[in-house]
């Protein structure tokens, strides 16, 4: 079964946030996300809708 991930192949990193505006993740999240368990993955992604909810300018995939 594939890894669960929330990107959407746009990653442009906002630069005053830190966070992907393609998906929302920092870079960090997205360095591990390979290594974390479904339990750190899921806890992440729940946090996304709110960090996208704030962010600047989201990307949109088709893009």
């Amino acid at each position: 079964m594939p890894a669960i991930t929330p990107c959407i192949n746009a990653c442009i990193l906002d630069p005053a946030t830190g966070l992907c505006r393609g998906c929302g993740r920092s870079a960090d999240e997205i360095a591990a996300w390979s290594t974390m368990n479904d339990t750190d993955r899921m806890r992440v992604m729940s946090e996304l809708p709110q960090r996208m909810a704030n962010s600047p300018a989201p990307v949109d995939s088709a893009e």
